[in-house]
């Protein structure tokens, strides 16, 4: 299916986002958190009802630009050469449902999966979980693959939760975020306190951490931490010779 003739500037946007999309997917292998063809990263273009998203079945060494698909939020193919990812209909209710969310991602990360297995949220019991989730990451519910039921579930499950990450259960880790790259940062970050705290639990019982302390961690985190944006550069004021 071609690109319907959207403006000029628009069609640059969705190149764009293809770009970023195609570099993203090349993340879920690298951190381990896939296998095969698993797995899905979207991204709204920006100023659109349009998101690009992993096409069904093709494997990660082919995921170019150019075979990524484009979506409108009603999941249906607007642009690309071939079937969207199984998880479109996911991630297009997401996106309709919540216009703050800008990337959608989907992994089958054994150690976060393991947690969706048993059907249990992953407790907040480490400062990191406290900086990044502010909180525990929640088990939403059991949902067949193919409608936006997973997406109900998704947005119902983190309905007034701060977690970037959801564990639907009997599935896997699904996380969210402003765009795909803080999507794909939740999907790393959520199988790797899965792990952690999948270890502690083999020494002995965990203990969350107190509530005050996960608010003040969270919020050191999300307003504190890490560098600010760098400051416009100005040349020198000169002061001009009198004439």
């Amino acid at each position: 299916m071609s690109l319907q003739p959207y403006p000029h500037e628009v069609r640059g946007r969705i190149a764009e986002v293809r770009e970023v999309v195609a570099r993203l997917h090349a993340e879920l292998p690298r951190w381990e958190l896939v296998v095969w063809t698993a797995g899905n990263v979207s991204q709204r273009v920006p100023g659109t009802d349009l998101f690009v998203i992993k096409p069904s079945g093709v494997g990660y060494d082919e995921l170019s630009p150019e075979a990524m698909v484009v979506c409108d939020l009603d999941g249906e193919l607007v642009d690309g050469a071939h079937r969207p990812s199984s998880d479109t209909a996911a991630h297009a209710y997401v996106y309709r449902h919540r216009p703050d969310i800008g990337g959608v991602v989907h992994t089958h990360s054994p150690y976060a999966t393991a947690w969706a297995a048993l059907g249990e949220e992953i407790p907040c019991a480490l400062t990191m979980m406290a900086d990044e989730f502010g909180g525990p990451v929640p088990i939403g519910p059991f949902a067949l693959i193919g409608d936006d039921s997973i997406g109900r579930g998704i947005v119902e499950t983190l309905r007034g939760s701060r977690s970037p990450a959801v564990l639907m259960r009997s599935h896997g880790p699904f996380t969210v975020g402003a765009d795909a790259r803080a999507a794909v940062k939740a999907a790393v970050m959520v199988e790797e306190v899965a792990r952690t705290l999948h270890l502690a639990r083999q020494l002995g019982p965990l203990t969350p951490l107190d509530q005050r302390d996960v608010d003040a961690l969270y919020d050191r985190y999300q307003h504190v931490y890490g560098q600010a944006p760098a400051a416009p550069t100005t040349e020198p004021h000169q002061e001009q010779e009198p004439a």
